[in-house]
């Protein structure tokens, strides 16, 4: 089995954070690989990763970052393969990352989610591998319908709150 996603951080500190994209990457049965790389200890390495990715069978790269976040932008400008950023908040409120991803140069962009978005950045991965997998398609199909059903359960859930003036 090899890897077409792969899940970057810049510090293993970034790992709770990303556990959730790993987590939904392996309940949607996608094949990917978790690394530890930095752009400003480990330039090198990351140059290495990012070039060597597409020919390993990697088709998406989930990069996490925090501060000055430069690791999605670092891979990006090393290879043609899509990189999802996802900032992370270890100080300002993650707002340095955030800014620091989505504000790539022309030529070299980052798809971003949210601070910690973790989840939507793998969501955003199967959803561009579903165009070519069916069977993936439908599997993301039922986590999406199921979704739906867990906000109709928990309206019928409030409909069981008492209170002398609601409504509903």
């Amino acid at each position: 089995m090899k890897a077409i996603v792969s899940v970057i951080m810049g510090s293993t500190s970034d790992l709770p954070v990303m556990k959730k994209a790993t987590d939904f990457l392996n309940e949607m049965q996608v094949p990917f690989e978790v690394n530890a790389l930095s752009a400003h200890r480990t330039p090198e390495a990351v140059e290495a990763f990012s070039k060597g990715a597409k020919e390993r069978g990697v088709k998406i790269i989930i990069a996490a970052a925090g501060m000055a976040a430069h690791l999605p932008g670092v891979i990006a400008a090393s290879t043609t393969l899509p990189v999802i950023g996802v900032p992370i908040n270890s100080t300002l409120d993650g707002m340095d990352a955030l800014l620091a991803i989505v504000q790539m140069p022309p030529g070299i962009p980052v798809a971003t989610v949210g601070v910690n978005a973790s989840l939507n950045a793998a969501i955003l991965a199967v959803e561009m591998l579903s165009l070519a997998d069916e069977a993936l398609a439908a599997r993301l199909a039922e986590y999406k319908e199921n979704l739906k059903k867990k906000i109709e359960k928990a309206n019928e859930d409030l409909k069981e709150l008492k209170y002398e003036y609601k409504t509903n």
